[in-house]
């Protein structure tokens, strides 16, 4: 198969214009050129480069910790943080360009917030009358599968624009597509689009090499239960960070991982078995001090429901917590009056369900209408 960027520069359709580049160091097509390295070789000009959450060279481990602005020694252009006090690009920014072109490598959650610094990119070149190419790239966990709750309005963050399911099933160009046409950005945009993509395949399907899209995010294994163990980060439970295990280790340090994990496994979930375990992070949340938990492993990745997973997960915590289990208290991605598990879930609904005695099956119900109007909106802007 053939990335968006394959086609962009085989096509030759930016020589020797002048172009500000929002990637990092997952983009990159099957023989690990990066394309930056792509784009230099076809003769166009790299007038600035801007970089996501984590910073343009990914280097920095932790959530919420903004990057600096800084300046590329080799290429004498500047580095602009999209994940700092501006996550829009200004006017400055964007200043003798002739387009802007977003090549980053998205996960398949809404929470991501690669998508988000790609509708503030495309709002910022609506208003400089700049141009946008998005090369297009695969939804890791296929693009087939769409579940969980879609965003409420009022819940709109960083860590959610726009009224998505947690799992969407669409590709970053998709996506572009969705946020200028649907929801009225507005932008001059084109997609490049892949060839040779199909939307049952995973990401070892294609036979492109795995770069982490962020520091967090190691394997695909990583990226198919992360749409439901993110929601973890609204909690006191530890969803892995500081482990080599990210999001597929789950514990707390007053939890017992025979209790909890037997708990989970006589819910039956599909495609999934949940492994008594042990860990200590060496960051992050409990930080030094020894976990009981569980890791998650995935036995039928078509069959595995990672929002509903997570969702039991967390009602399983909660419950066998003995009191301790607690909500996290914001701020969280820039939000600072919303409790963190709120803007994750989309809404107010997972916490009050599960405060009044709901379970997780209840929830899960409740998130069937929002799915049909997605899918019916989400037709349109499918492209394979």
């Amino acid at each position: 198969m053939r990335l968006g960027s394959d086609v962009l520069f085989d096509r030759q359709l930016l020589r020797g214009r002048t172009i500000g580049l929002v990637s990092n160091p997952a983009s990159v097509d099957a023989q690990l050129r990066h394309v930056i390295a792509r784009a230099e070789a076809d003769e166009v000009r790299i007038g600035a480069l801007f970089g996501p959450q984590h910073g343009f060279r990914s280097d920095l481990q932790e959530n919420m910790i903004e990057s600096p602005h800084e300046r590329d020694q080799r290429r004498g252009v500047p580095i602009y943080s999209l994940y700092s006090d501006t996550r829009e690009p200004t006017s400055e920014m964007l200043a003798g360009l002739d387009a802007l072109v977003i090549d980053l490598q998205d996960v398949g959650t809404r929470i991501y917030t690669y998508i988000y610094t790609m509708a503030n990119c495309l709002r910022a070149a609506r208003k400089a009358g700049l141009p946008v190419v998005v090369c297009d790239r695969p939804n890791p966990i296929g693009g087939l599968a769409v579940e969980g709750p879609v965003l409420e309005p009022g819940f709109e963050s960083f860590v959610g624009l726009y009224p998505v399911p947690m799992r969407h099933g669409m590709t970053i160009g998709e996506l572009a597509r969705l946020f200028n046409e649907h929801f009225g950005i507005g932008a001059k945009l084109e997609v490049i689009a892949m060839q040779g993509w199909t939307r049952n395949l995973f990401a070892d399907q294609t036979g492109l090499p795995w770069v982490l899209p962020s520091p967090n995010m190691p394997t695909l294994d990583t990226a198919t239960v992360y749409p439901g163990s993110v929601l973890l980060e609204g909690t006191n439970v530890s969803e892995g960070r500081g482990t080599n295990r990210p999001f597929e280790l789950v514990g707390a340090p007053w939890a017992d991982p025979e209790a909890v994990a037997a708990a989970l496994n006589g819910r039956g979930l599909p495609g999934v078995r949940f492994r008594p375990a042990r860990f200590e992070p060496t960051h992050h949340k409990h930080a030094g001090r020894a976990c009981g938990g569980f890791q998650i492993h995935v036995t039928d990745r078509l069959a595995f429901r990672p929002v509903e997973t997570g969702v039991a997960v967390i009602e399983v915590m909660r419950t066998e917590s003995g009191g301790a289990f607690r909500w996290s208290d914001p701020p969280y991605e820039y939000e600072t009056e919303k409790p963190p598990i709120d803007i994750l879930y989309g809404s107010r609904a997972l916490r009050d369900g599960l405060e009044s005695g709901g379970t997780a099956a209840d929830l899960v119900r409740t998130w069937t209408p929002g799915l049909e109007a997605f899918r019916e909106t989400r037709a349109k802007f499918l492209q394979y």
